[in-house]
């Protein structure tokens, strides 16, 4: 069994949706391989911007825009954008299938030292999904440094992370990544954005694809644009779970 996904490494235009959509609608055009799913990066139509009173209304256009390409390429697309909800404003996953339903996911964990939560409301729910009866459990960014959140209870294969991750916390991403992958005996991406954002924030990309033994298996670049399609083995998962089941030595627990 196996699962083929598609990383997108890419630049963003700061606040400017229609360059970020012309520029990623070129990107998934251009993707010539058979895939599973195509993961954009946190806010790719925006950049991590704190006015989400001006670009949620750009929510059911975004959504379109989705279920468009899911549907002319066959596949399911995931990346996040700002919605809104009774006046109150997400960070929001989306789980485009190419039948034009999808599913969401709202950040849970809000950066603070960035004013994030000044700004948008947290999720409260996990969103667990599949493709192919592979489980899959996607989150967002500042997630990452909260492992309680991203703990594997037995309910999924593949763990992702969307983000817009400054470079000067890299070292950060790519350990946490990896100890993600370790703890909870699964594959997990991570896609984040490169280039410098409207705060003059730099950000490195570094995005990886990791094997539940730690090892990184992606050849994308820091710094580099790059799409990139790679070949997950479930069926190898599975046999290292089985051959090693740490799993049956966990803590029991709740989230509240």
């Amino acid at each position: 069994m196996e699962l083929k996904v598609t990383i997108i490494q890419s630049d963003l235009f700061w606040e400017d949706i229609n360059k970020n959509l012309n520029s990623f609608s070129e990107k998934i055009n251009s993707i010539q391989e058979k895939t599973d799913l195509i993961i954009l990066p946190e806010m790719f139509a925006t950049g991590f911007s704190m006015i989400p009173e001006k670009f949620s209304k750009y929510e059911k256009e975004l959504i379109d825009w989705f279920s468009e390409y899911s549907s002319s390429k066959n596949v399911i697309i995931t990346g996040s954008i700002i919605t809104k909800d009774n006046n109150n404003f997400f960070n929001t996953l989306i789980w485009m299938l190419p039948d034009g339903t999808y599913k969401t996911y709202n950040k849970r964990h809000l950066f603070t030292f960035a004013g994030e939560d000044k700004h948008y409301s947290a999720g409260k729910d996990l969103l667990l999904t599949e493709i192919n009866n592979i489980k899959i459990k996607p989150l967002i960014c500042y997630d990452l440094r909260f492992p309680v959140w991203s703990r594997n209870k037995n309910n999924y294969d593949v763990l992702i992370y969307i983000a817009n991750w400054p470079e000067r916390r890299n070292d950060a991403w790519k350990t946490l990544l990896k100890a993600r992958a370790i703890e909870n005996q699964c594959f997990v991406i991570g896609v984040n954005r490169i280039g410098n954002d409207g705060n003059n924030i730099y950000h490195s990309g570094d995005s990886m694809v990791i094997d539940p033994k730690g090892k990184t298996i992606s050849s994308i670049n820091a710094h580099e644009e790059k799409t990139e399609t790679l070949t997950l083995n479930i069926d190898e998962l599975n046999a290292f779970r089985k051959k090693f089941p740490v799993g049956n030595d966990a803590d029991s627990f709740e989230i509240f």
